[in-house]
């Protein structure tokens, strides 16, 4: 099963999107965007930059905890990650990005 973006629109009425992988895990959730189309602009920007490794920014939180950051072309963030355990399962997060994003779906949820 192939990775799908879902577009949500949260409570304060932005939209965001998550790429989940073939297993239904989120390996990438979006900043809040004001308007549906800066969404798929967004997810447009993840297809293009997720196969290039030199477009994630890795780092830790406060706690040492590993993460990263897809970047676009600007070098504003695209998406971030979630907390990882090691920096091996945040580089293994990163590789599912650069396989799942490319060819993702898409599921709008935004209407609901």
């Amino acid at each position: 099963m192939s990775g799908k973006f879902v577009i949500s629109k949260s409570s304060n009425g932005k939209y965001h999107f998550s790429l989940k992988a073939g297993n239904g895990e989120i390996i990438l959730a979006s900043q809040m965007y004001e308007q549906l189309d800066g969404v798929r602009v967004g997810i447009e920007s993840a297809r293009q930059n997720a196969p290039k490794d030199e477009m994630y920014e890795r780092a830790k939180s406060k706690k040492d905890e590993p993460y990263f950051n897809l970047l676009a072309a600007n070098k504003q963030v695209i998406g971030r990650s979630e907390m990882y355990s090691s920096e091996r399962a945040r580089d293994n997060g990163i590789e599912s990005v650069k396989k799942n994003a490319p060819d993702a779906t898409v599921e709008d949820n935004s209407a609901g």
